[in-house]
């Protein structure tokens, strides 16, 4: 049996330098059971459009949530690929309409049950864990680049200055089902989740994320404060968002 573990959580989100609205949308939401679901999304689309997918698709997920009493791995595991294909048709249906032609978002969404947090992801978001250090990305991008790497016909060095880069193979907003991966990571005291959309990634090495979340001089609002900072003073191409989550021993 292991320790008992407290789940601290921290959410920010950053405009970044470059661009004139930030169009990252991040909540957390607590069901009836008290089990807490982060849902996190980068949305795409023309000037308004990519705001309005990725806080609808955000909070119509959370706004079922809410509702639930779910504590059963297995039928959070249904809900959440249930519910994110029903606001995936959602922004669909609402993208076919002259205001929000061709709007999408990427998604990452998380339960957390005890010290156990199941995740969904689509698109190029990331969630990683840094264990001892140690950064272990979780996701694998759904991303045109990341397939070119995964067949061997670029390098992940090519791919980080490839021009079709924000490419995305598939996101909630699309017209055929989305498939999301679905993955359950197990925290033990003192492990951190790390999930952020690309504004972070595209700006920040993983070994740099790692020294700053591992750093116990911080709290844990600072760090996420921190990560931002660097990819702003990185360049700030692209929003930022972070959400960091850490698993605490109970006898702290």
């Amino acid at each position: 049996m292991s320790d008992k573990v407290h789940m601290k959580i921290s959410l920010f989100t950053d405009i970044g330098q470059k661009r004139s609205n930030n169009q990252d949308f991040i909540n957390k939401f607590d069901n009836l059971s008290g089990n807490t679901l982060i849902v996190l999304a980068d949305g795409m689309g023309g000037h308004r459009a990519g705001n309005i997918a990725s806080e609808m698709t955000v909070t119509d997920l959370g706004r079922k949530w809410v509702n639930t009493e779910l504590t059963d791995l297995g039928q959070v595991r249904d809900w959440l690929v249930e519910n994110i294909e029903i606001v995936n048709q959602h922004i669909y249906n609402l993208g076919q309409t002259e205001d929000f032609k061709g709007m999408g978002t990427t998604i990452e969404a998380l339960v957390l049950i005890d010290n156990n947090v199941l995740f969904a992801h689509i698109g190029d978001s990331r969630i990683g864990l840094v264990h001892e250090g140690a950064y272990t990305q979780l996701t694998s991008d759904h991303s045109l680049v990341n397939e070119l790497v995964k067949a061997g016909q670029i390098t992940e060095e090519e791919a980080a200055s490839h021009p079709q880069k924000n490419i995305i193979t598939q996101s909630i907003g699309q017209s055929n089902p989305v498939e999301p991966d679905l993955g359950i990571q197990t925290l033990g005291a003192d492990d951190y989740l790390v999930i952020n959309s690309d504004g972070l990634t595209n700006m920040v090495s993983k070994e740099k994320i790692a020294e700053v979340v591992a750093n116990t001089a911080e709290t844990l609002d600072e760090k996420a404060k921190h990560l931002i900072q660097l990819a702003n003073k990185a360049g700030g191409l692209d929003n930022i968002t972070v959400a960091l989550v850490q698993a605490e021993s109970e006898g702290e």
